[in-house]
């Protein structure tokens, strides 16, 4: 027997989430490598799933928990052995296929990559998924040829989990950061981590002009909606807006103006099925460029049934930086 979250659907079709304890009989028959998981984390799918805010579980009953890291127990997969430390970000664990916020996971092989020498299980989760896609996001900016001379860089939702990292990132390969956040009392938060500016998401939340003043070079964005298309708006000419998250809304009631009379490009990040080769470069990365002291700065730890208390919070934005679960706590 293990300890786990589960969740189930109410008969008045909401969602019944509990702190429980479950055994091997009870995950997934299809996953070919049995996992024993030592950290997992809360990102904003995972409070959407265990407060049933939103659909995004799609198969009853189920563990959530998109992240998870720890060692390999058992493994009928040929690149997996009994010991492996792993990671796993995505691929629709937690909304189809049972998670890791357990103390044991059932995966598929191909969902998971090494964890990088010299990372533990807990860094891991302390990057977790929304770290992660903060890296994909810098990635593409610099791919594009956004470079630290090219200007400003905005990052919106800068207080939560992608927008702090990003944050730090960006900082530490020499980009001038403006963070946006609706905190602003997490100010004197964001300039430690490097951003040398803190707006008011306000200036950028509400419904604004196809075209404004150019100011930025690029943008992590992990809003949507409105916040999302003012920056895009505001983007200096040949400038890239990265787009990730939803926290906003997933609208984007958009003009197609500064695309084609400013140049400005829009890429897409996603997480969730991002073919290993990629996760892999990005992960290495993470482990060279995030410094310990500053996950230290963003990383909040809690207890597995803490988990219940803390979704809500997430998803109203109380939560500066990151959550991540002890699992065995």
């Amino acid at each position: 027997m293990f300890h786990a979250i589960l969740l189930n659907k109410n008969e008045d079709g909401t969602t019944k989430a509990e702190l429980t304890q479950l055994n091997d009989a009870q995950l997934p028959e299809d996953g070919d490598v049995t996992v024993a998981v030592d950290y997992s984390t809360i990102n904003y799918k995972d409070g959407l799933a265990i407060t049933g805010k939103s659909p995004v579980v799609r198969k009853w009953p189920m563990v959530p928990g998109i992240d998870g890291s720890g060692e390999v127990i058992a493994s009928t997969h040929p690149d997996w052995k009994v010991g492996d430390a792993f990671i796993l970000n995505g691929w629709g664990v937690g909304e189809i296929h049972m998670g890791c916020l357990s103390e044991r996971a059932k995966l598929k092989g191909d969902w998971l990559i090494p964890r990088p020498q010299g990372m533990s299980s807990r860094t891991a989760m302390a990057i977790g998924t929304a770290g992660y896609t903060a890296m994909l996001s810098v990635m593409a900016l610099a791919e594009q040829g956004v470079t630290p001379s090219s200007g400003e860089i905005l990052v919106t939702g800068a207080s939560g989990g992608v927008g702090s990292v990003a944050v730090a990132l960006l900082a530490a390969r020499g980009y001038q950061v403006v963070a946006s956040t609706g905190k602003l009392a997490e100010a004197d938060y964001l300039k430690s981590l490097g951003a040398k500016e803190v707006i008011d998401r306000v200036t950028l939340s509400e419904p604004g002009k196809p075209l404004q003043k150019e100011r930025w070079a690029g943008v992590v964005d992990s809003v949507g909606s409105h916040t999302l298309v003012n920056a895009v708006a505001q983007t200096r000419y040949s400038g890239v807006v990265t787009a990730c998250g939803l926290a906003q809304g997933m609208d984007f009631p958009a003009s197609v103006a500064p695309f084609i009379l400013r140049s400005v490009k829009l890429i897409g990040v996603d997480s969730v099925m991002a073919p290993k080769s990629r996760r892999i470069a990005a992960w290495d990365l993470l482990a060279k460029e995030l410094k310990a002291e500053t996950l230290a700065t963003i990383t909040h730890e809690i207890k597995l049934g803490d988990a219940l208390t803390w979704a809500p919070k997430i998803l109203a934005g109380q939560v500066r930086g990151r959550l991540v679960v002890n699992v065995k706590a």
